[in-house]
């Protein structure tokens, strides 16, 4: 299917012509957003990550913010979600203390994250995905891979056509923009997607992975982070091309089964496939407070505020949990993660708060934290959630009354009603 090389097939992103010849511009619309690959054609695994997503939706729903600098976070102890591309332009990026993000950006519009409506227009795009393929894994709220491969009949135009024409109708639609990496594995294609950001549509060949991946760093391979890029770093290897090297063994035996990952990723070879809709490993959430807090009573409500968002989710997928993980942070950084594993899963806020009260009781010991968070693991189908307590008689009842609540809050909205461990108390920290 490789055509000779005056004849690598390209089109316009914009208008979708076919471009023949080696032009710049299109021929037909005049515009420079052109793609053209050796495979374009032959291609059909794709990985499609929303540009900015958070920071991209607030824009759209206020025009004024267009041409600003928007940093979705917390407050001043917060850390960056998401900043847009002018806010990154001055150095800001996600996961920066939100002190040091407005150090470098100070006249930047710091929104505070509203997850409900990115999870609405995250499902919105999720959907529209799905009209091109039933072969979809999500990663997260805002990225998936797609596997396209069979599916030219249906859209009678090959993957990379469908895709242009994916992202023209979010634009359209949903008024965000998304960038698209075209491969032949998911390693090359998340890789892929990452390069002309954004609104970016980039292809990375077989015939050229080997050669495009050498002068890359070796944190390009994903599970490579700051720590083991540094181990790696002591013995010499910066590059990928000095991974190519090396034997799979040799590898293997320095650095055990992440060996085998280096030597494999490092010459683009990757044989997962794309699974119908991958499930996501836990439901969590979390809050970092302004100001350091040591008293369990003054903990007590933001952990059952976390707790009912965290329901809500559950309630909202169809999905449970059964292992409850409480989340701090202490004010000098250090982390303490706690769980248990429940008899049963279950969807309810009650059941997620009492069991992360018995958990946060231990940890209340006049350390001040800076950070609280809990989620649930151990997801599954929510039909065999929260059965009959024959031992805890009182539980029946809690969860008729958190049925009732829900009802309520769907219709009139949240704040409708509260429990007596939240009202009074403020619910953002």
């Amino acid at each position: 299917m490789t055509p000779a090389p005056d004849k690598t097939p390209g089109f316009c992103r914009d208008c979708l012509a076919e471009q023949k010849g080696e032009a710049r511009r299109c021929i037909s619309c005049g515009s420079p957003r052109l793609v053209r690959h050796r495979e374009l054609y032959a291609l059909t695994l794709a990985h499609i990550d929303c540009d900015a997503f958070y920071a991209a939706v607030e824009k759209r729903d206020n025009p004024d913010l267009a041409d600003k600098p928007v940093i979705i976070g917390g407050g001043k102890r917060g850390v960056v979600s998401t900043a847009c591309y002018i806010a990154r332009i001055h150095g800001v990026r996600s996961a920066m203390p939100m002190f040091k993000a407005l150090e470098a950006c100070p006249q930047a519009i710091v929104i505070r994250p509203d997850m409900e409506k990115y999870v609405r227009v995250g499902r919105q795009v999720r959907a529209m995905m799905q009209d091109l393929t039933p072969l979809v894994q999500p990663l997260s709220i805002d990225e998936a891979f797609l596997e396209l491969g069979g599916t030219e009949r249906l859209h009678h135009d090959p993957p990379a056509r469908t895709l242009a024409k994916f992202a023209r109708r979010i634009e359209r639609e949903i008024g965000i923009t998304v960038s698209v990496g075209l491969s032949y594995c998911k390693f090359l294609a998340k890789v892929a997607s990452d390069l002309q950001k954004p609104r970016g549509f980039s292809v990375i060949g077989r015939e050229e992975a080997v050669e495009f991946l050498a002068p890359r760093p070796v944190t390009t391979i994903w599970g490579v982070g700051k720590a083991f890029a540094a181990t790696l770093e002591a013995d010499g290897i910066r590059t990928i091309s000095q991974l190519q090297q090396m034997e799979e063994n040799d590898l293997m035996r320095r650095y055990g089964s992440i060996g085998q990952r280096l030597a494999r990723l490092s010459r683009g070879i990757d044989d997962r496939e794309v699974h119908l809709n991958d499930a996501a490993k836990s439901v969590s959430a979390e809050t970092t407070f302004f100001d350091d807090i040591s008293r369990y009573d003054d903990l007590v409500p933001i952990l059952r505020n976390l707790s009912e968002k965290v329901s809500w989710r559950l309630k909202k997928n169809g999905i449970a949990g059964q292992t409850v993980v409480l989340k701090m942070k202490s004010a000098d950084f250090k982390s303490r993660t706690r769980n248990r594993k429940l008899e049963d899963p279950t969807q309810l806020a009650d059941k997620i708060f009492r069991t992360g009260l018995e958990l946060l009781e231990k940890e209340t010991d006049g350390t001040k934290f800076r950070l609280i968070g809990i989620g649930v693991t151990d997801l599954g189908d929510a039909a065999r959630a929260d059965p009959p307590d024959l031992i805890d008689q009182q539980s029946g009842r809690r969860a008729a009354a958190e049925a009732a609540m829900d009802k309520l809050r769907d219709k009139f909205g949240k704040k409708t009603v509260e429990t007596g461990y939240t009202f009074g108390s403020k619910r953002d920290h």
